[in-house]
């Protein structure tokens, strides 16, 4: 809610650039500082995918086995780390702990894991695994033989849930108020947007074509394209760190930090447990709705993604050709996400309030499957297929690539920008102790339950039906089931979100709620 001594904004400056002049201040360091940790994520992403999915004898049958048994046991480790960092430490230091965690791994691989593949791979031991075990444990043997390069894909995975959601966010979500949110967080969406814009069109420039002798490392064009990327992302690393820094030192010269949203070293801070992060989300109604909210969005992608990359593997099955591609999707995703971060994110949520911007990403998912099912469906029907390419003109195998990457494009777009906002205010009126439990096991824990939830289901049904193809009609139910209950709780926790303002607010003294945005929050919740 703007308070009153503050002058409503124009019509074109409400809908592009809400903010007041003091305001600039902590905006913009803000902005710059999550630009740069967004152009990490998506760089490390594509370079995951790439790594584990084209050696030999893997596949995307690797994603689901990885998530389960190597990324869930890393996140609830990382999450303990960072429960003992938060007890012992104060908020600059656990975030130069963590980044030196990750950058260091990162150095390692480039130096050391990543020459030295071929030596460290374990060929025999999985060589009998693949005598022995069904043809559905496929990628956990290759999880095995690749195991450096499995290694890789928890850091790279791990990031998201580490920098971009516990320290980030925590940080974000700390030294702003709600008002502040519902105009910043939209304008936060948009530059991680454009980072994914950026970092596409940098990794496919960095991504060489031939192997170019002048180079001093590498043996091959793949080789020296990934070290070109790691390099950036290292130097990114080092910039982040600064940054952070110097955002952080700024606003608290400034005062920018006002009373409610002082820094936490000057609070006396509660320590909380991993158990006790847990036993709060058992007991919280509100922090078990955010809790469905991640689960259900991570197993609805997990589920296509893991088929959408099957089929960019057979299209794609070189790596630079593999990564090139999964490297444009990403920059076509940042112009999806950075216009519906201009047009719908903020703007939706301060009309029409949280529960409708809430609804528009499981929406889009249910409406973009339909298609993308649809042809996975019909691939192997001759009359079906032929039915297609008579109303496309395309073959099926080329509709069902187009259909998967535009799915992944709009609902990354929605997550990146309605998901990610509406779910970091529902985390605002909650107390600071709160905020930390709740992000600790949501974004920590609960992201990683959806992961590797939905990569379970696919281990059964591979380990079942024994390929991948075979498992698409029960996936397709699945979906169905999970989006079913997504918009539920959407709905149930949008009454609670706008009833956790109202009551902030009277805390706070703040007069009554008469504001536009809030007006249409209650009508909103009213409406669910």
């Amino acid at each position: 809610m703007q308070p009153t001594s503050m002058k409503p904004f124009g019509k074109i400056r409400n809908f592009f650039w809400p903010i007041y002049g003091h305001e600039h201040k902590k905006l913009l360091p803000m902005l710059a500082l999550f630009f740069l940790i967004s152009f990490v994520y998506n760089i490390l992403r594509c370079m995951k995918v790439t790594l584990v999915v084209t050696p030999e004898g893997s596949g995307a049958e690797v994603i689901p086995f990885l998530k389960v048994w190597a990324v869930l046991p890393g996140a609830v480790l990382l999450t303990y780390i960072y429960t003992q960092l938060s007890n012992r430490l104060n908020r600059e230091q656990v975030f130069y702990t963590m980044l030196a965690l990750f950058l260091g791994f990162f150095t390692l691989f480039l130096l050391v894991l990543y020459p030295n593949r071929a030596f460290l791979e374990l060929s025999t031991f999985s060589d009998m695994l693949h005598g022995v075990l069904p043809d559905g444990f496929k990628g956990l043997i290759a999880i095995i033989r690749h195991w450096p390069l499995s290694l890789f894909y928890v850091f790279s995975e791990l990031w998201s849930a580490a920098v971009l959601s516990m320290l980030f966010w925590g940080f974000a979500n700390e030294v702003t108020t709600v008002d502040e949110a519902k105009r910043f967080y939209a304008i936060f969406a948009i530059g991680a947007n454009f980072s994914g814009i950026f970092s596409g069109q940098s990794a496919q420039f960095l991504t060489l074509e031939e192997y170019n002798p002048r180079l001093p490392f590498g043996n091959a064009a793949w080789e020296q394209s990934l070290a070109l990327q790691l390099g950036v992302v290292l130097l990114l690393g080092v910039a982040i760190v600064f940054l952070f820094r110097w955002v952080n030192q700024t606003l608290a010269a400034q005062k920018i930090i006002d009373s409610r949203t002082k820094p936490i070293l000057d609070e006396p801070r509660q320590k909380f447990t991993l158990f006790e992060c847990f036993a709060y989300l058992a007991k919280s109604r509100y922090m078990l709705y955010i809790a469905i909210l991640v689960v259900a969005y991570n197993i609805v992608y997990n589920l296509s993604d893991v088929l959408w990359t099957d089929q960019i593997k057979q299209r794609y099955p070189d790596a630079s050709d593999f990564n090139a591609y999964i490297n444009e999707i990403a920059s076509i995703t940042g112009v999806f996400a950075t216009l519906s971060g201009m047009v719908l994110s903020g703007n939706v949520i301060r009309r029409y309030g949280w529960t409708v911007t809430a609804m528009i990403t499981p929406i889009i998912w249910l409406i973009t499957s339909v298609g993308f099912f649809c042809c996975m469906l019909f691939k192997n029907n001759i009359h079906l297929s032929d039915l297609m390419y008579s109303l496309f003109n395309m073959p099926v195998a080329s509709l069902l690539l187009m259909f998967g990457s535009a799915q992944m494009c709009l609902g990354r777009a929605a997550k990146y920008t309605v998901f990610d906002e509406t779910k970091e205010i529902a985390f605002i009126p909650l107390p600071k102790d709160e905020q930390r439990k709740g992000k600790a096991v949501v974004d920590g824990i609960a992201s990683r339950f959806g992961k590797s939830g939905g990569s379970f289901i696919i281990q059964v049904l591979l380990i079942v039906c024994g390929d991948l193809m075979f498992t698409i009609p029960y996936i397709a139910a699945i979906f169905l089931v999970v989006i079913t209950l997504w918009i539920i709780a959407v709905r149930r926790l949008g009454k609670l979100v706008v009833s956790s303002i109202d009551n902030q607010e009277m805390q706070n003294n703040l007069p009554p709620t008469t504001t536009h945005t809030n007006d249409s929050l209650m009508a909103c919740s009213s409406a669910s």
